[in-house]
């Protein structure tokens, strides 16, 4: 009998072993060939569209930005954009061919079910024999918002942003042109193949969102940087400035002008920093900027997130910039050059100090520096994602408001405010295309020339009440839109943002 005993328990331990054996092979030995089978990379992606992924969700919690439905097909679920081109942007797309992008990818964990928060959700859903599901994510973009933005920029090319200053949340972003993501997620694999390629190849670039995926120059919106700069270093508002027509530029026989070769002040033989903010005055900035040296300009910069370049390659940042977290708005950050650029050509810095040369921008960038100012200095993290809740509708995880960092100080946030506010008044640049009555409107101008024979980019830059401001926005108008070489920052973004800013505020806003 004990010898019976002994040997079948032999016999369980070489299965035991065995089995030991063959677990470790496939875990182990074996699972790169495993994972890498297409068979298998077919099961897996059927697999991840049995899960019932969270939707995405806009501030209010009700209107779906993406969402899951069921189907008849192999895939159980299939992902849906009820308002496709106008969030695309925002939610990217959940494609079983071409994988995943912008929020949908970022914030994948929490919408297939796999982040942490969601554990006990997803085992009683294992153990009760049900559909795994994810969970939602809501975003920070206010509806509402949003539709008044893309009526606004209308067929435009170009972008629009909006957010509030004192939480970094962006409540509206539009790119023109869009796409439809809905194209990416149904249909056959030959179908969404298709729609791929007539997607990249067309030249108008609609996968690339103008708000944050692009960089231009930011012409004369970048004149805050530059002033903020000036007044960071000891140049008040009322420091006198030469005011020549044009400005020789040194060691060069090149010369700097105003826009349309205007001498500004009427001639005055001198400006003030203020007044030449007000009129946006080429020749006193390239002149602020020689007087503030290419250090003083890069510091303050980067101080408002712009990454330091060694131009020509500009995708190489030596500067840190936006955390990047999975709830922020993810966005190309700005760049300037380093100040090792500028030594021994003070040419390129001139140009530089009003946004021009190498320095470049988009909306979002452009939306957090206003924001910095009108948050009295402090300078927050774009954030986009506000909360996650489980699929019973309990928020799990929350994502508080973060700062990014203190660019410039109180009193100078005070006195851009007054620059800005200028601006849009009698005399700006911006009167009366963003004047709104009954309320204080700041803002900034900029009309950027980008190669030769182009028509130039018209921005506008702003945030409203000035006194208590609750919305920021920054509108870029790609190659003048309808205006074309007419165009100036005044005439084509600032009504676009004047629309914006009387919709928010009509709604409540704060």
């Amino acid at each position: 009998m004990d010898r019976r005993i002994r040997r079948l328990g032999l016999a369980l331990s070489a299965l035991m072993m065995l089995l030991f054996a063959q677990v470790s092979y496939v875990q182990v030995f074996a699972a790169s060939r495993i994972a890498d089978n297409p068979a298998n990379a077919y099961r897996q992606i059927v697999a991840e569209y049995d899960v019932f992924r969270g939707p995405i969700l806009a501030s209010d919690g009700t209107t779906a930005l993406a969402l899951s439905r069921r189907t008849k097909g192999t895939f159980t679920y299939q992902r849906r954009y009820p308002n496709g081109p106008l969030y695309a942007g925002l939610t990217g797309f959940y494609s079983r061919v071409f994988g995943k992008t912008e929020l949908e990818r970022s914030m994948n964990a929490y919408l297939n079910g796999d982040a942490g928060e969601l554990a006990a959700q997803t085992f009683a859903d294992l153990l009760l024999g049900r559909p795994k599901k994810g969970g939602a994510v809501v975003t920070t973009i206010d509806p509402i918002i949003q539709a008044a933005a893309e009526r606004a920029l209308g067929s435009n090319p170009g972008a629009v942003v909006a957010m509030q200053p004192s939480t970094g949340d962006i409540i509206a972003l539009v790119s023109n042109p869009s796409y439809d993501p809905n194209a990416l997620t149904a249909g056959t694999s030959d179908e969404i193949k298709t729609a791929w390629d007539q997607l990249s190849a067309d030249p108008s670039n609609p996968l690339v969102a103008r708000s944050n995926d692009e960089l231009f120059p930011p012409g004369s919106t970048f004149k805050i940087i530059t002033a903020a700069a000036a007044l960071e270093n000891g140049y008040g508002p009322d420091s006198a400035w030469p005011n020549p027509r044009e400005l020789d530029l040194p060691l060069s026989t090149g010369t700097l002008q105003n826009f349309g070769g205007a001498w500004c002040a009427g001639g005055a033989k001198q400006i003030t920093l203020a007044h030449a903010f007000q009129i946006s005055c080429n020749v006193t900035f390239g002149e602020v900027g020689l007087a503030l040296g290419p250090e003083k300009l890069q510091s303050q910069a980067e101080a408002f997130g712009f990454c330091r370049t060694n131009p020509p390659v500009q995708t190489d940042c030596a500067s840190p910039t936006f955390q990047g977290e999975p709830w922020t708005m993810p966005f190309v950050t700005g760049r300037f050059p380093e100040a090792a650029y500028f030594q021994g050509n003070d040419p390129l810095l001139a140009i530089s100090s009003i946004g021009q040369d190498n320095v470049l921008a988009n909306p979002i960038q452009m939306a957090l520096v206003a924001s910095a100012i009108a948050n009295g200095g402090i300078q927050m993290q774009p954030r986009l994602v506000s909360e996650i809740r489980d699929p019973n509708g309990r928020v799990v995880k929350t994502f508080p408001p973060e700062p990014y960092g203190t660019p410039i100080s109180p009193q100078t946030a005070a006195r851009m405010t007054a620059f800005m506010t200028s601006v849009t008044q009698p005399g700006g640049t911006a009167y009366p295309y963003a004047a709104i009555p009954g309320v204080t409107v700041a803002g900034k101008t900029g009309t950027a020339q980008h190669g030769d024979g182009a028509d130039p980019h018209a921005w506008f830059v702003a945030f409203a009440p000035a006194g208590h401001p609750q919305i920021v926005v920054a509108v870029i108008v790609l190659d003048g839109g309808s205006l074309g070489s007419e165009a100036t920052g005044g005439h084509v973004a600032a009504p676009i943002a004047k629309i914006v800013i009387e919709a928010a505020l009509q709604a409540g806003l704060g």
